[in-house]
């Protein structure tokens, strides 16, 4: 059996991962702003690092797994787009980052990222925002918001979970992750009735755009089974799954995009790709 910590493990997706987690026997830390193990309020510095903190006491700076689910969404307000960049981006990355040592003494630890189909059905979302995340930059890339005005929230959204999921890329192959033998991944829901999901609806103009957004198999998704995924993907079965975004929507993403992905490799980017190739890449 093994040790795990859940984020957002107080609702919606995380409350169910963390259960399903529990019942089969395994040792789960929750993190949320109430009803968890640890209390935390992942949008300021430090309620990140009294999460990390108490989490590592916890678990005796030795972790099997972490399952990232924490997020809020996009509903009206000026301080919407800091909060979000806050709780769905410096809330994953810096958390890994204070845990990465207690994944890496476990054998092939296994981290799930829970992104969104957003990534790719959120026009507009303006690349040096998401420039701006990865670099650190949070005021950045608020400032490169302001042009959306009362749509910030949705833009800074899509631009936190594309973010997050170009993070998890970059930084899965690389020897302080794979290397580790820590197996980084993103999954990545659509409509998920959560709790979020319905304050969304709750909200008349959310709510609009919520229910004629196409899903080729109708309805919602449910938080259970999508849980199972996150499971699965912490399951020995998925230990050649590395750096992989997992898109669990309905079909909206291939409605969408059908012909976006995968690509071939473009001539502009052929000689950085032949330097990965031939360069000392691992192994």
């Amino acid at each position: 059996m093994g040790v795990y910590v859940v984020t957002g493990a107080a609702s919606g997706m995380g409350r169910a991962a963390a259960e399903k987690l529990r019942e089969r026997g395994h040792t789960v830390v929750g993190v949320d702003l109430r009803d968890a193990q640890v209390v935390a309020d992942l949008s300021t510095p430090a309620g990140r690092r009294t999460a990390i903190d108490s989490v590592l006491a916890q678990v005796d700076g030795h972790l099997d797994g972490a399952i990232l689910a924490a997020g809020v969404g996009p509903v009206p307000g000026a301080d919407r787009p800091r909060l979000i960049f806050e709780v769905n981006y410096r809330g994953v990355v810096d958390l890994l980052d204070g845990w990465r040592s207690a994944l890496a003494r476990a054998d092939e630890a296994k981290v799930v990222v829970f992104g969104s189909n957003s990534t790719t059905t959120t026009p507009l979302v303006p690349r040096r925002a998401i420039r701006a995340l990865l670099a650190g930059d949070t005021e950045r890339a608020l400032r490169a918001l302001r042009i959306f005005g009362g749509n910030a929230p949705s833009i800074a959204y899509g631009t936190s979970k594309i973010a997050v999921s170009h993070w998890v890329r970059r930084q899965a192959t690389t020897a302080r992750w794979a290397g580790a033998g820590i197996r980084l991944n993103a999954l990545a829901p659509g409509a998920v009735l959560t709790p979020l999901l319905e304050k969304q609806l709750a909200t008349p103009a959310e709510a609009k755009n919520i229910e004629r957004f196409p899903v080729p198999i109708g309805g919602f998704g449910d938080p259970g089974d999508l849980a199972e995924w996150a499971v699965f993907m912490l399951s020995p079965a998925a230990r050649f799954l590395c750096g992989s975004i997992v898109f669990v929507d309905g079909g909206s993403d291939a409605y969408f995009r059908a012909d976006d992905w995968p690509r071939a490799v473009p001539l502009r980017k052929l000689p950085g790709y032949l330097w990965r190739f031939f360069g000392s890449g691992p192994r």
